[in-house]
């Protein structure tokens, strides 16, 4: 007998070794309810109400404009299905999709590459949104495919083009045309069309304040009258956030004609405003009927785009495209002509640091800057 035996008496029985799985005590067994975390399910209610949230505050032009590219991309996939005579569902986002999806837009649809950009863009969002993934390389290799196409110059001829830019003599124009609008020769009624004085002074005011803050139509549309303070140099303007953009605070100085000053502009249809009965509180530019009547409600960010239409067609300025970015163009391109600073241009309109439509404005107001051919005895 061995020690230990002597010790607890009996012999030690052989163990014998099992080769089990290791059983995770949280998981139910047979029979049982798994109990649901409260932490989960909380996370999981704030990450819906946050996606609802989010969606209602987009602008309804933004909403609009993703759910007509989200219908295009069903119509590629019901393209895509007679082609190949397979169906995809439509969470189907890979490299192969997205790229075939710029050439369905560009050789099916014949759209301009600006659109096709849009169509990935807002496609992207609904995706999301709908809870599909993503992969970033499908949406990289997307780009890639349409970079060629915005350098052909005939495709760039499918779409609308570029805004123009307007220079302070074109504001000059706008601001002196003539008050009377003669009817065109192709014209079924022959009214002349007498723009109320109210409303000039309000346009003057408008185009001339859009161009020295470089503001969106939907800036303009937001400006309340306390957001313009009157200060001895001019005006401190507060320029609203709108579409997420951080709000800003740009000053704006004296000009030197009045029909474009922005301050004795703004000041001169500020009092008549206020004369036909405003409230100071109220909103900036109000809209002006056809007999001169001002009403209660704020010029439309619509409504701000077609008084800058309308005033390029009156100074006759035809054969560009004037549109709300217009003035935001031309603040840079007038600016750098003029030496100003690419920083302060960039913060008066609101651009991030890497805005490429910015940089492209500043290329544009720098081309004779120091041109290659002036100078050297041509």
């Amino acid at each position: 007998m061995t020690a230990v035996e002597e010790e607890y008496g009996t012999a030690l029985e052989p163990v014998e070794v099992v080769d089990a799985e290791l059983v995770d005590d949280d998981v139910p067994g047979a029979g049982e309810v798994a109990v649901p975390d409260p932490v989960a399910a909380v996370l999981a209610a704030l990450d819906m109400d946050a996606k609802d949230h989010l969606n209602r505050i987009r602008p309804k032009k933004t909403r609009d404009g993703y759910a007509r590219d989200w219908e295009v991309w069903q119509e590629f996939h019901g393209w895509l299905a007679k082609q190949t005579g397979t169906p995809l569902p439509l969470s189907s986002i890979t490299v192969g999709t997205f790229v075939s999806f710029v050439t369905y837009l560009d050789q099916v649809v014949e759209a301009p590459p600006n659109t096709i950009e849009r169509r990935i863009t807002g496609a992207t969002s609904e995706a999301r949104s709908r809870g599909y993934t993503v992969p970033k390389e499908a949406t990289e290799a997307a780009r890639r495919a349409l970079k060629p196409l915005k350098l052909d110059k005939e495709r760039q001829k499918r779409g609308r083009g570029k805004a123009a830019a307007i220079s302070p003599d074109d504001l000059r124009k706008m601001a002196t045309a003539p008050l009377e609008r003669q009817p065109r020769p192709t014209a079924r009624r022959r009214r002349v069309y007498r723009i109320p004085e109210l409303a000039r002074l309000r346009d003057q005011a408008l185009q001339a304040l859009k161009f020295a803050v470089a503001g969106r139509n939907e800036e303009m549309s937001g400006l309340d009258d306390p957001d313009i303070k009157e200060v001895e140099e001019g005006l401190m303007v507060h320029v609203p956030s709108v579409k997420g953009r951080p709000a800003r605070h740009v000053p704006v100085t004296y000009g030197e004609h009045r029909a474009t000053c922005p301050v004795r502009c703004w000041l001169a249809y500020k009092e008549a405003s206020l004369a036909a009965g405003a409230d100071s509180d109220g909103p900036a530019f109000l809209s002006v009927d056809q007999w001169g009547n001002q009403g209660t409600t704020r010029l439309s960010p619509d409504g701000v785009g077609r008084a800058l239409a309308r005033y390029a067609d009156y100074a006759g300025l035809t054969g560009r495209r004037i549109t709300g970015h217009s003035s935001r163009r031309g603040l840079v391109t007038t600016g750098r002509k003029k030496g100003k600073r690419v920083e302060m241009l960039r913060q008066q309109g609101g651009w991030s640091p890497n805005s490429p439509v910015f940089w492209e404005y500043v290329d544009e107001g720098e081309a004779f800057e120091d041109a290659p051919t002036e100078g050297i005895g041509l």
